[in-house]
């Protein structure tokens, strides 16, 4: 049998809180819009950080989640895209660009990259 779980998804930036149904073997995402819903999103295949929230309680599943590094998993962030309830869930949307940033900021500002050079000519 197929348990169903509450969640609750705060999204500050709206202003709301939607409290939704959602079977273990479904999205969160996908179902929380099928009942009304309306949070964010881009790739819907747990690449990017637009559909980052940070769990408050409760348990998720995420196996497909490639835009989050495993470090950023411990902290408590899931990509609600590609996350599955384990138990009832309250959690926040986050800012995509701070979770972009702490997912990917370690890559950038080292200065442009040069073709054709090697690192110790530039």
């Amino acid at each position: 049998m197929t348990r169903v779980y509450t969640v609750r998804i705060h999204h500050p930036q709206k202003d709301i809180c939607y409290t939704v149904q959602v079977a273990e073997d479904r999205y969160i995402l996908m179902k929380a819009e099928s009942q009304g819903a309306d949070l964010p999103y881009s790739c819907r295949n747990g690449a990017c950080t637009a559909c980052a929230v940070r769990i408050q309680s409760g348990e998720i599943y995420q196996p497909e989640a490639m835009g989050l590094s495993p470090k950023l998993r411990e902290q408590g962030y899931a990509l609600l895209c590609v996350s599955y309830p384990r138990s009832d869930l309250e959690v926040v949307t986050q800012n995509e660009d701070e979770v972009y940033e702490l997912q990917f900021g370690q890559h950038f500002g080292k200065g442009k990259v040069r073709r054709g050079l090697p690192l110790d000519e530039e």
